[in-house]
């Protein structure tokens, strides 16, 4: 069973920077591209960033490209999402996700996600 536990959300002020984490408990983690969504209240699920289970390949979601990088560590078992110049409208609660597929951009590709992390930028 995959476990993962997202952290590093908080408040910041529109054009700071946040760096999320997300760990992720099985041994198999180097088998799993991981994949970055998000959610705002009373908004549907929308793909951030995704990278492939070696790191050789990310993909960004529209709104974020050029602001956010996404990385991963093997051998701890983590996946980071760096978000800079953020802005209000990217307030929302920021998951990380799992998958063995490679449809990276969609959720319901996806096997196992984490809790969730809230982020909030004020303008």
């Amino acid at each position: 069973q995959v476990q993962l536990i997202e952290s590093g959300g908080g408040l910041v002020q529109a054009g700071g920077s946040l760096r999320l984490s997300c760990a992720h408990s099985g041994r198999t983690f180097s088998a799993y591209a991981m994949g970055w969504f998000r959610q705002a209240p009373g908004k549907e699920r929308e793909f951030v960033a995704a990278i492939s289970w070696n790191g050789d390949r990310t993909y960004y979601g529209d709104s974020v490209k050029g602001r956010f990088t996404v990385s991963r560590d093997n051998a701890k078992n983590m996946v980071y999402l760096q978000m800079n110049s953020l802005k209000p409208e990217d307030t929302a609660d920021y998951y990380c996700a799992a998958t063995r597929r490679t449809r990276y951009g969609q959720s319901d590709e996806y096997d196992y996600w984490g809790q969730g992390t809230q982020v909030t930028v004020s303008s």
